[in-house]
């Protein structure tokens, strides 16, 4: 029966379990869990062959109870009503975790972006912000969208110009979105957020010794074997910080099949022949799977769908043979699904957490947006001149003399390294209180997905009675 529930009544049962854990007023929950806002428009496009065609598009607002609203923008011919507001519910636990002072948003265009030119994506994403304009769904401190699915920094370009166009606000209007393009004041480092802020995130989950025995490995990230479900931009950039923390991918899936080779793959070397080829059919060194929908079931030390919503299900999680299951997309495991991985005694490390590096460094877009200044520029060359004389002091005091190379390991922080450093403190914060969470009730009675809910109606609680709404 619960495999039959709609994505938001999914989202409502993990938050209803959560919510026996806390003694909040029923009246306080129900807010809480409602979607505050939701608009469904049509409108008209013209095709390049001079066909006229009517697209359907969403936005949904899930929770006002910190402005702005936050949360990406899917093309896909899947988007409907119940998954915008699904996932916007999702954005705003996601923003509570992360402590991000954003209520959850998204918003979705129910087409294949492949069967449209790049001018008619242009068009049909100008007409879709000025539908939101024109119903004051967007703004900086409005509703901030980002990329998400489907979309790229190239969305977000055509978004800003057209606010820009439109909006009387421009000093600030560069922040209406996030996930734009450096030369247009996007930040270092956002395109790449999501799969390091998993990365991150596996990092901090497998670094305790308990936790680890519990699944039968051993600490630490290196030398364990990964299976990626997804390569786009989240797949890739996971897949590319995996490598560098020393773990071993033995398999990658994407729509049209998947690739497997126990010994490893070079995730550099899968890209530039998906590159060349159109996809990761015929990889060389690599056993090619028809179905990728196999690939879930490989042995493995971690598996991490980072496709869509729904992968993991009550026919396929039986067979699932991983230890760690991270969920870097929204919504890949169903109710049914979780509770089998949970009773074989698998760690899911839940979405809500794990895949929240993208909105982290959004954030930090949104705040250099409005401060005007990038982050590093103020202090970056104090901080090396502070660290020279610290050099100089220690020659002076020793009569060691540091070469060229050890004074390079050391320099002020720009832009990239203080995005960085930023989400992986938010990354490590986050999951320290998920676990504390868990360990409080007990790992048998709580699991991360539970607590992850329990840590995000506390705070989102907490900002609702310091309005003086509730009690």
């Amino acid at each position: 029966m619960a495999e039959n529930l709609s994505f938001f009544q999914k989202v409502n049962q993990n938050f209803d379990k959560a919510a026996r854990f806390t003694e909040y007023p029923q009246g306080l929950l129900d807010q809480i869990k409602i979607c505050n806002n939701s608009c469904h428009f049509t409108f008209p496009i013209k095709r390049d062959d001079g066909t006229i065609q009517t697209i359907h598009g969403w936005r949904a607002e899930h929770s006002h109870h910190n402005l702005p609203t936050k949360g990406g923008l899917r093309y896909s011919t899947l988007v409907n009503e119940d998954e915008i507001v699904a996932l916007a519910a999702l954005m705003t636990y996601k923003c509570a975790l992360v402590d991000v002072p954003f209520g959850g948003a998204k918003g979705g265009i129910q087409l294949d972006r492949n069967e449209y030119s790049e001018s008619e994506l242009e068009r049909i994403t100008r007409r879709y912000t000025y539908e939101l304009i024109q119903k004051n769904y967007i703004g900086p401190g409005i509703d901030v969208p980002a990329p998400d699915f489907g979309t790229s920094e190239n969305e977000m370009a055509w978004i800003l110009d057209t606010y820009l166009t439109m909006s009387t606000d421009k000093l600030d209007a560069i922040a209406c979105v996030t996930g734009k393009p450096i030369e247009q004041n996007g930040i270092q480092g956002r395109k790449e957020a999501t799969g390091r802020g998993v990365v991150f995130g596996l990092e901090e989950a497998c670094s305790y010794e308990d936790d680890m025995k519990q699944v039968g490995l051993d600490p630490g990230l290196p030398g364990k074997t990964v299976v990626l479900q997804g390569f786009g931009n989240v797949g890739y950039h996971a897949a590319k910080y995996l490598a560098e923390a020393e773990a071993i991918i033995i398999g990658i899936a994407e729509t049209g099949g998947a690739i497997y080779n126990p010994e490893g793959l070079d995730f550099e070397k899968v890209a530039m022949f998906r590159e060349e080829t159109g996809s990761i059919r015929n990889y060389p060194d690599a056993t090619f799977i028809e179905n990728p929908n196999f690939s879930l079931e490989l042995e493995c030390d971690i598996l991490i769908p980072a496709a869509l919503e729904n992968q993991l299900t009550a026919e396929n999680a039986p067979h699932v043979k991983a230890r760690i299951i991270g969920e870097a997309a929204n919504g890949p495991t169903t109710t049914k699904a979780d509770e089998i991985l949970q009773e074989r005694g698998a760690l899911i490390i839940p979405d809500t957490y794990l895949n929240a590096g993208g909105v982290t460094v959004s954030y930090f877009e949104w705040l250099r947006n409005l401060s005007h200044v990038g982050f590093g520029r103020l202090a970056r060359r104090f901080e090396e001149s502070t660290y020279n004389a610290m050099f100089r002091a220690v020659e002076k005091a020793t009569g060691y003399q540091f070469s060229d190379d050890e004074r390079q390991t050391v320099h002020g922080a720009d832009e990239t390294d203080l995005v960085n450093s930023g989400l992986q403190d938010t990354m490590i914060n986050a999951y320290q209180e998920i676990r504390e969470i868990r360990l409080k009730h007990g790992r048998d009675v709580v699991d991360s997905r539970t607590a992850a809910f329990i840590n995000a109606i506390h705070k989102i609680a907490q900002s609702y009675m310091q309005l003086g709404i509730f009690p």
